[in-house]
């Protein structure tokens, strides 16, 4: 059975208005992700896009967008993409996250994680890899967020 995330996402996904409907409800489940206004693209097994856009509250000193908005949207798409994938037995917690900031980051940004299929079994460290690119596809930040990944109970 699909995670409660990705039952709703296949629910409201389909639509503009419903990405936005979904990324705000899973704001309010995790409210420190409203700080980036984050919109969820799309969400599968295995995978998770994210958009943001760059505005005064998360830019920086040199007027880019903020290292931590960047990493906090790396961890939104990790987080899901993994929600999305692991068994209905087993849940998942961020336990450490290597980050390159590689360009500066400015304007709309789409942040895209892949998590590997995962079956049930022991705990386990799982990887998320997440690319940020740019609207001209410049990769300009990417994350390797290390998942906890262990059975419910």
């Amino acid at each position: 059975m699909a995670s409660r995330a990705l039952r709703q996402f296949e629910r409201f996904g389909g639509s503009a208005a419903g990405r936005w409907l979904f990324s705000r409800l899973v704001c309010v489940q995790a409210p420190y992700f409203a700080s980036i206004r984050p919109t969820i693209e799309r969400l599968a097994p295995c995978t998770c896009v994210v958009s943001l856009r760059e505005r005064r509250a998360i830019r920086n000193h040199i007027g880019t967008v903020h290292a931590i908005a960047l990493c906090n949207a790396a961890e939104l798409a990790g987080g899901l993409a993994t929600d999305a994938t692991i068994p209905d037995a087993m849940r998942w917690i961020p336990k450490g996250m290597a980050v390159r900031y590689l360009a500066k980051a400015r304007g709309r940004l789409v942040a895209t994680a892949g998590v590997p299929m995962l079956e049930a079994g022991p705990g386990r460290d799982v990887i998320a890899h997440v690319d940020v690119h740019d609207a001209q596809g410049t990769l300009v930040f990417d994350a390797d967020i290390t998942m906890w990944v262990s059975p419910r109970g």
